[in-house]
């Protein structure tokens, strides 16, 4: 009878348990079930990110994601340059100038985000130049794609517009694609590969979120002076790399309209507006004389807001006007100005 009493006992425990475990996961509000949550996917990240790589993202930009700044410097030798982001992370720029053009962002040792253009990118089972239905057809774009970090959840919305110039694929959990894409040729012009915090801080995109918002480190004066030279600087080897594609001749630095196009840049930022005229009435022609900038003809395309330089590239390939002034044929030199997330540039056409 004693036995009995025990068992009944046990048993009773054991339904209790069960009881308890289920209310917790029907509230899913509770860190409780989204801790038990975090753990599960943890254990199952490492073997999923690398199946995915493995099976179907297996060109070599890809497996750069994640690898020490060592294992980047022994395979790739010391970089062009290392210049500070405004979002935690320095990039490592690899370039030769003319056909290619890579940058590698570091935050704690280790590759973060990538951004790569040009000639010779490894990136199966895409590949710059590839036309935009064929990729779409392979890896089909959504209008909407699902980050989530611990307790904290993420979805990024995409407009129309967004879908056409920058899809955006989810690799794994924590790794995404954005595919930049030249919609005057309908084809693949560059790609980003960028983890989901890093992406939640660029907020290159309409983003509804629950939980806690990831937002960069805000920077000082002297922070951002390092920020604005290095954008300056990925403007122009962009800028290179794209015209080459276009069987373009390459232009040079030119110091002199580079400061014209920085007062603008900064002007625009400090007073709030936006134009190529200047609030005292003042264009291109009277900003160029006022430096005392001597050339035959000129151009400007200017960018505003867009989360760096790559991305104002891009955008600015992909509107008509600035179009026509970044492939122009008679232009020789260039001059970058940066300021803060205000851009512009200067093109010069001189003997």
């Amino acid at each position: 009878m004693k036995r009995l009493w025990i068992w009944i006992l046990l048993l009773l425990l054991l339904g209790c348990g069960f009881l308890w475990s289920s209310m917790g996961d029907d509230q899913k509000e509770k860190v409780g079930h989204d801790v038990s949550y975090k753990d599960t996917e943890l254990a199952k990240k490492p073997v999923l990110e690398k199946r995915l790589l493995s099976s179907t993202y297996t060109g070599e930009i890809f497996q750069w994601m994640g690898e020490s700044v060592d294992k980047l410097e022994s395979q790739l030798g010391k970089p062009v340059r290392k210049d500070l982001s405004a979002y935690d992370y320095t990039w490592w720029v690899y370039t030769d100038h003319k056909k290619s053009y890579i940058q590698f962002g570091v935050q704690n040792g280790k590759v973060m985000t990538i951004y790569a253009i040009g000639d010779g990118i490894k990136s199966s089972p895409i590949e710059i130049g590839q036309s935009y239905d064929e990729i779409n057809k392979q890896l089909p774009f959504e209008q909407a794609v699902t980050f989530q970090k611990g307790i904290s959840s993420y979805e990024f919305q995409l407009s129309e517009e967004d879908l056409q110039m920058r899809p955006l694929l989810k690799m794994t959990d924590n790794l995404f694609i954005q595919c930049y894409f030249d919609t005057e040729t309908n084809q693949l012009s560059s790609i980003r590969v960028v983890d989901g915090e890093t992406l939640v801080k660029h907020k290159a995109y309409e983003m509804q979120y629950r939980g806690k918002l990831l937002v960069a480190e805000k920077l000082g004066e002297k922070e951002w002076a390092k920020v604005e030279a290095g954008m300056e600087q990925q403007i122009f080897d962009i800028t290179n790399v794209m015209r080459h594609s276009f069987k373009k001749s390459q232009l040079k630095w030119d110091d002199s309209v580079k400061e014209v196009a920085y007062l603008h840049s900064k002007d625009m930022a400090e007073n709030h507006y936006f134009s190529h005229e200047s609030q005292n009435g003042d264009g291109l022609k009277e900003r160029l004389a006022a430096n005392e900038v001597f050339y035959f003809s000129a151009g400007e395309n200017i960018a505003a807001q867009y989360v760096d330089a790559p991305a104002a590239m891009e955008g600015w390939l992909n509107s008509k006007g600035h179009r026509e002034a970044l492939l122009n044929d008679s232009y020789t030199h260039l001059g970058v100005g940066a300021y803060q997330l205000y851009y512009t540039q200067n093109f010069l056409s001189k003997p």
